[in-house]
């Protein structure tokens, strides 16, 4: 095992040669040399090795802010606003930038699980067919409760077996589309879209 045979006055000598403070003072300029340190020239960017840049909207509010998300090998390394955006113009609040860790929780769910009724056990079931079942019992559901009278005559052409809650992400549009989707299509009653949060 080497021992270290500096001295503690070399030791300080060579820190303050490293410290950027101390090469200001002596006029190298604080913008390019004097900000270099033997650490600073060895770290590299961690958006180096990524091998793809997707865009997304942050899933947390309703402002919709653009995000870049660099990925390598597939996995995501790195989130962070978009410049071009017009909404954040490059920037993310904390839970925006903390995106990447639900990205990667190693508990996400990223296949469709599927528990029959009265069925003790999941099962892994593709995605068209949870898309297919859900739209099928949309509409069974409609069909077995849709009332298009009240006793007295009165037309009101709903149903109360569905309702839609919406989340805080939804824009203006997007809840304007749901409502016309879901009261007026599907003659849902119950349609909250969160937008008191």
């Amino acid at each position: 095992m080497s021992r270290d045979r500096r001295t503690p006055f070399n030791r300080v000598g060579e820190f303050l040669n490293q410290w950027s403070v101390p090469r200001q003072m002596r006029g190298a300029d604080h913008r390019t040399d004097a900000a270099r340190s033997r650490m600073s020239e060895t770290l590299r960017p961690r958006l180096e090795d990524a091998d793809r840049v997707g865009t997304s909207i942050c899933p947390y509010c309703a402002v919709g802010c653009a995000q870049l998300v660099y990925a390598r090998d597939g996995r995501a390394i790195h989130v962070e606003g978009d410049p071009r955006s017009p909404i954040n113009e490059g920037t993310l609040c904390p839970k925006g930038s903390a995106t990447i860790g639900w990205m990667n929780a190693p508990d996400r769910l990223s296949k469709v699980l599927h528990r029959a009724p009265y069925s003790d056990r999941w099962e892994e079931k593709p995605l068209d067919w949870a898309m297919d079942r859900i739209a099928h019992l949309t509409r069974q559901t409609r069909d077995e409760t849709f009332v298009e009278a009240l006793p007295g005559g009165e037309t009101v052409n709903h149903t109360l077996g569905l309702a839609s809650l919406g989340g805080a992400t939804l824009d203006n549009e997007e809840n304007y589309a749901i409502k016309k989707l879901f009261g007026g299509g599907l003659g849902m009653v119950w349609i909250e879209n969160q937008a008191r949060v």
